[in-house]
């Protein structure tokens, strides 16, 4: 794992731990040597979460379509900063870009990209590790939904278990690491039983 791909809010959200925990992540992306790849922002989250790791010697590469640029919320101060032409080709562009995925907290963005990137997996269009950062439960009510997703069938529950929600940076990492080996492994075995018949 090279790098992470972060979701999370423009706005900073109401209270000072979403804040505290953006850095927190930003900072430690960078001192695990991981680039942080992310929507290429300066404000709310966004600009927190890539602040923190430039802060701290990491590499921070934003992606942003033209549109956000011409409103004045790009980062000037990046390690790189790709300028897209939408948000399908900034989707594209993130998750080239990155090893695994994290949502911070945040609003219909944030879920929208993450969604896509467990859809995209669900489909068999990519296979990286996808991780809800929780910050004082805020992700509870949706992790109870997905519950709810499985037990009426709308889920498998290998899908859903297959999803790491939790608050702790060091399991966190620790599972997005032991995450890639063991899929590769086992995909792997499928392609070679396909390949028998």
């Amino acid at each position: 794992m090279r790098s992470v791909c972060v979701y999370c809010g423009s706005n900073a959200g109401a209270r000072p731990a979403y804040a505290e925990k953006a850095a927190q992540l930003g900072d430690r992306l960078a001192r695990e040597g991981l680039a942080l790849v992310y929507g290429g922002g300066n404000v709310g989250l966004m600009g927190i979460v890539a602040d923190a790791a430039l802060a701290a010697g990491g590499e921070v590469i934003g992606v942003i379509p033209e549109q956000l640029v011409g409103w004045e919320v790009a980062h000037r101060g990046l390690t790189r900063l790709d300028i897209v032409s939408n948000m399908h080709e900034r989707k594209a562009r993130m998750f080239d870009l990155s090893d695994a995925f994290v949502a911070l907290p945040g609003g219909f963005g944030t879920l929208d990209e993450m969604f896509e990137m467990l859809t995209w997996r669900q489909l068999g269009l990519g296979d990286k590790p996808c991780a809800f950062l929780d910050v004082d439960g805020f992700y509870a009510p949706l992790i109870a939904m997905m519950d709810r997703m499985v037990e009426e069938r709308f889920l498998h529950a290998d899908q859903r278990n297959d999803l790491w929600h939790g608050d702790d940076l060091d399991a966190l990492l620790a599972w997005m690491r032991a995450y890639a080996p063991a899929h590769a492994s086992k995909h792997l075995d499928l392609k070679r039983r396909k390949d028998m018949r």
